[in-house]
């Protein structure tokens, strides 16, 4: 079998195989990439309302905490409580595939409800791009690795004549290569 012919065969399979693999890495590092922008991660929902203190806030108990959930509509929602302050009441809150807490100021009434929720689809992915899976998801992501240092490889010597390596294959490998190098010199 003729060598171009090979190359061919294996750029074509490999691209074949790890479509997936590629799709979820380019998504999932886009949006790590925005990480100011944006948390991939997980729906944050913040809230500020006015809370209607019971009578003795100084000896706040179960019972006072449930009535204030009941009042701002989170009482199926309840977890726990604590005051991480003489003034400072927080209640933890039960969310879908997440967390919330609502943090309340005994003096003032001010509350703040908060709530974070994994956002769907990206927080998978990102599981994933990270490699936070256990040892056989390494394994797999390094072939992964490699398997793309091969497509990029064998990507060089799909073309013949003009648009082949040994012409404007060459400068655009060139310039794919000086971008990566030019940022690095700028920015590290």
């Amino acid at each position: 079998m003729k060598l171009r012919r090979l190359n061919n065969i294996l750029h074509r399979d490999l691209g074949y195989f790890f479509a997936g693999m590629i799709i979820i890495y380019s998504l999932s590092g886009i949006a790590l990439n925005h990480l100011d922008d944006w948390n991939p991660d997980l729906k944050i929902t913040k809230q500020e309302i006015t809370i209607n203190l019971p009578e003795n806030s100084s000896s706040i108990n179960k019972q006072d905490v449930e009535k204030i959930l009941t009042d701002i509509g989170e009482i199926d929602n309840y977890k726990k409580f604590y005051f991480p302050e003489k003034d400072k009441l927080k209640i933890f809150l039960k969310v879908r595939h997440g967390s919330g807490s609502v943090n309340i100021d005994l003096k003032t009434g001010n509350a703040y409800i908060e709530k974070l929720s994994r956002r769907p689809v990206f927080n998978q992915l990102n599981f994933l791009h990270r490699n936070n899976a256990r040892k056989m998801w390494t394994w797999y992501s390094d072939i992964f690795a490699l398997s793309l240092m091969i497509l990029a490889i064998s990507g060089l010597f799909i073309l013949k004549g003009k648009n082949g390596i040994k012409r404007r294959g060459a400068w655009l490998t060139i310039s794919g290569i000086l971008i990566p190098l030019i940022m690095l010199l700028l920015y590290y």
